[in-house]
């Protein structure tokens, strides 16, 4: 074990799909004595809007809650900055969001990432253009090459996305393993996009952009970190430096989980150091 507690990635009830409120959230952080931590609300660039804006029957959208994102995200950013002087001296907090598909709504992913309250930003990629979220996808019904070219085009988006780069770490890089492998128990060779992956971060490496490992997978079906230790390696030897870790809770039962783990795979991966964000800045605390 490090002795490095501090989780860089969750939600409180502000985003619609976790359950208890932001001010649970940072007392149970700081009851677990973490280091620093972040709420990082989803803020779904391509769900900007309530559903109506993009349905004329909101019976077709796949979860309705979930649209609003630019309502309820600078609603959570407000809070945030608000408890954050409450709980000084208590707990080091981060003001985060996770950008969620940015490119899909791009005047919208750079109007909110130049809030200056804003501490930290997670890019994530939950949903190839034009398609479902990989949760909703039904990959019974498809064939493997199916599966192979979703994937691929997500490593491609989710490459793009990186190139243009207005955020501080690339969230959950195997993410739809979560479902496919996970939840379907279907095998996938991830290393068919080793290529893709690689220049993914070489780009990050190059633009001082930095990789989380998300330890959600560690309590869910798909039983691994996303990434899992290989990719974080890879991405070390092809010089990143940046990197967290979060446990993408969503509630306080689940805050901290699996953070001891994922700081271990990333001490193996030959790191010194973990990251959290002030200012949009990477702070580093030296692995123990």
């Amino acid at each position: 074990m490090s002795g490095i507690l501090l989780d860089m990635h969750s939600h409180s009830s502000f985003s619609p799909d976790a359950n208890d409120s932001l001010e649970k959230m940072y007392i149970r952080a700081a009851e677990l004595g973490f280091s620093a931590y972040a709420v990082t609300e989803h803020c779904d660039c391509n769900f900007w809007y309530p559903a109506e804006h993009y349905f004329d029957d909101v019976s077709l959208a796949s979860d309705p809650v979930m649209y609003g994102s630019g309502d309820y995200a600078k609603t959570s950013i407000s809070e945030q900055t608000r408890l954050r002087e409450c709980f000084e001296g208590k707990l080091d907090i981060s003001v985060g969001i996770e950008l969620g598909q940015p490119l899909q709504d791009i005047s919208h992913a750079e109007e909110i990432v130049k809030d200056p309250r804003i501490d930290f930003v997670i890019g994530s990629h939950h949903q190839n253009a034009g398609i479902n979220d990989f949760y909703y996808l039904k990959y019974d019904e498809m064939c493997t090459d199916e599966i192979y070219r979703l994937l691929e085009e997500y490593f491609l988006q989710m490459l793009d996305m990186c190139k243009w780069g207005k955020f501080d770490v690339l969230g959950h890089l195997t993410y739809p393993l979560r479902y496919i492998c996970g939840d379907y128990g279907i095998g996938i060779d991830i290393s068919r996009f080793d290529g893709i992956i690689e220049i993914i971060f070489k780009t990050l490496a190059e633009n001082g952009k930095g990789i989380e490992i998300n330890t959600s997978g560690l309590r869910q079906k798909y039983g691994r970190t996303f990434p899992e230790p290989y990719y974080v390696q890879l991405y070390r030897q092809l010089g990143g430096e940046i990197i967290t870790v979060g446990s993408d809770a969503h509630c306080t039962a689940d805050l901290g989980k699996g953070i001891p783990e994922g700081i271990e795979i990333i001490r193996n991966a030959g790191f010194k150091y973990i990251c959290w964000f002030k200012n949009r800045k990477p702070e580093f605390i030296k692995i123990r």
